[in-house]
């Protein structure tokens, strides 16, 4: 498939009282957009929470990781594979790792910076050396590095990528030809209206205090705020395609994708606000031309005087068939899942049917959606 296709997802999502995603102050993080301060949660913060989510839905071998402690995770498949004692199975997994030509990093054993792999990856190449693995540590460093250099433990590296890593990409800055071109983007999401920060103001008793003692164990302040964020991310279809080397693989990743993004959340002081919702609306927008972030729709903020996640369903609604009317742009597919009236009763309905087409559950929104990527790969 080389026919370049974007799949473009919006949600409308309230939050409660929360601090999804702090600063370095410890406060929820802001944005200024419209010259209104605006609420923002990293994109970051939420390709991590959809990472998390995959967990839920997939075998653990199918996922990736992402750490320094690569060859400590090396080592241990090796020794489960061979039987070796920890301290052979390390020596081992460190030449290997040194053999792809990753810098090290100043703490023994780790690298210089985290990197995202594959777990099948990984046991691809403690496979490499599970035949001849006690020979190799009864080698001397210098030895076992000159015995592994012909393995090819790079080439297992770039090759068989999980879904994470063909989503989001791998930078390996010294070494080129381990990086993946990340196939998603995922924008910062923000208030579609202005937001403020509050603070909360606790005290913890401590419950073995005596009759005489007075006043709080402890106190402190944790900044938060509420919102109705609008959060946008694409997905390259074709990128992803070349990334998995597989069309059904593909429709999968999408899927999974589409799944995790709409459904995860940051956990941040999660116990403190238990602030998980659901999205109130879900819109994927298939394109052949390029990926179109709608935020310009709260570009003026909206305001409190009425409900905000309608009036921002009714500003997305308008700015989607504007934009999509005045460029002439024609999506190969159009699909929504929203919680907000029926086309037939409901002014907000009204303008989401005629902007996105019928409201659909979500199980139904995903199976349009691989549908219709199922056949325009077949076209292909």
């Amino acid at each position: 498939m080389t026919d370049r296709l974007y799949i473009d997802v919006h949600i409308l999502q309230t939050v409660p009282p929360a601090n999804l995603n702090r600063d370095d102050n410890g406060n929820p993080k802001e944005a200024y957009f419209g010259g209104k301060r605006r609420s923002r949660v990293s994109s970051q913060a939420w390709k991590r929470a959809t990472r998390i989510h995959f967990a839920e839905s997939r075998d653990r071998q199918d996922l990736a990781t992402r750490t320094k402690r690569i060859a400590a995770q090396l080592a241990k498949a090796i020794a489960e594979r061979t039987g070796l004692a920890a301290e052979d199975a390390q020596r081992i997994a460190d030449a290997l790792i040194k053999s792809t030509g990753i810098s090290a990093g100043k703490k023994e054993g780790d690298t210089a910076y985290l990197l995202f792999y594959g777990r099948r990856q990984l046991d691809a190449i403690a496979a490499l050396v599970a035949a001849t693995a006690a020979d190799l540590a009864a080698l001397d460093t210098k030895a076992l590095d000159e015995a592994v250099k012909a393995l090819p433990v790079k080439e297992q590296l770039q090759t068989g990528h999980p879904a994470d890593v063909a989503l989001f990409g791998r930078m390996v800055a010294d070494i080129p030809g381990l990086n993946v071109d990340a196939a998603t983007q995922v924008a910062h999401a923000i208030s579609t209206h202005a937001a403020e920060l509050e603070f909360d103001y606790y005290t913890a008793v401590d419950d073995e205090n005596t009759e005489n003692e007075t006043g709080a164990g402890m106190i402190g302040t944790i900044g938060f705020n509420s919102a109705t964020l609008y959060r946008y991310a694409t997905v390259g279809l074709h990128q992803l395609r070349e990334n998995l080397g597989d069309d059904k693989a593909t429709v999968d990743a999408v899927d999974l994708f589409v799944d995790s993004f709409a459904r995860s959340m940051p956990t941040g002081y999660g116990n403190s606000f238990a602030h998980r919702t659901r999205p109130s609306l879900v819109a994927v927008v298939v394109r052949a031309d390029q990926p179109v972030n709608l935020v310009s729709a709260y570009e003026n903020p909206v305001p409190a005087s009425r409900g905000i996640v309608a009036e921002s369903a009714r500003r997305l609604a308008g700015e989607f068939a504007t934009a999509t009317e005045q460029w002439g742009d024609t999506p190969l597919y159009v699909g929504i899942c929203h919680t907000l009236g029926t086309a037939d009763a409901d002014e907000t309905g009204q303008q989401l049917a005629e902007a996105f087409g019928a409201n659909r559950t979500f199980p139904e929104l995903r199976e349009g959606l691989r549908t219709a990527l199922i056949e325009r790969v077949n076209d292909n």
